[in-house]
């Protein structure tokens, strides 16, 4: 693994926080609209975090590389090469931030060998930071509070599933009958992946398209709490990274 610590991403997710809430809290940017258009609010929310992260990856971790969705053309025959890379969401949670909900967030992800061993949730509106690191565990830290150990649910029955505030399907619904789910609960962003990891929740599952960026973050948070991801909605195949196409094929995580 790169020779750091999960908590030197830290400041770097809070400061792309404060350029997000700066333009959020913008009386003359209160009219968010609902693409990204250019000169958008929401677009220069994503520019301005974004520039907020790689500058300060760059500066720190000079030698690794960094694929984002504001900068997401590098060429397969170029990444594939990557061992090891940050995969960067700087405003994950658009419908979120539209809707003014708060549930918007931003994710900083390690990937190693197609897996993310080390991620950064973090939500602006609320100060609530979720990070977790392959190895040492997952952590809640709200404030200035001391940070909680983040530890899945392992319930047998009666569980809960987390689904999107924006999004929905009829495939999830089979899957949810599958595993006996009695419960669910919904919130916008990578937050459904740390309500699994925080056990308020005991499974996700996606049927519909998200990009790497949108769930490696996630990803590393709900595994390190002791979950398991896999591709569609069989327990099969591991959940891995810098594919040719960085569009996700659906997804379920399990905190069982």
């Amino acid at each position: 693994m790169l020779n750091m610590d999960i908590l030197q991403l830290l400041p770097i997710a809070k400061a792309a926080g404060a350029a997000i809430l700066k333009i959020y809290h913008d009386p003359n940017q209160s009219n968010v609209v609902d693409y990204k258009a250019d000169d958008s609010p929401l677009t220069l929310a994503d520019q301005a975090a974004n520039e907020v992260i790689v500058a300060a990856l760059r500066k720190n971790f000079p030698e690794t590389h960094i694929i984002s969705e504001e900068g997401k053309d590098i060429p397969y025959e170029v990444r594939s090469k990557w061992e090891t890379f940050f995969l960067v969401d700087p405003l994950d949670g658009t419908k979120e931030f539209i809707k003014r909900n708060g549930q918007f967030t931003v994710n900083i992800a390690l990937i190693e060998n197609g897996k993310p061993v080390m991620g950064v949730v973090y939500t602006p509106v609320t100060d609530t930071m979720y990070y977790g690191q392959a190895g040492k565990g997952a952590f809640k830290q709200v404030g200035d509070a001391p940070a909680e150990a983040l530890k899945v649910n392992q319930k047998a029955e009666n569980r809960i599933a987390v689904r999107s505030a924006s999004h929905a399907s009829h495939e999830e619904e089979e899957v949810l009958n599958k595993y006996g789910v009695t419960d669910e609960m919904s919130v916008g962003s990578s937050l459904k992946f740390c309500m699994v990891a925080e056990g308020k929740a005991d499974l996700y599952y996606r049927h519909g398209p998200t990009m790497e960026w949108d769930t490696a973050a996630g990803q590393a948070v709900v595994l390190a709490a002791g979950a398991r991801m896999y591709i569609g909605n069989t327990e099969e195949t591991e959940f891995t990274y810098n594919k040719e196409n960085l569009l996700n094929p659906g997804f379920l995580v399990l905190g069982f």
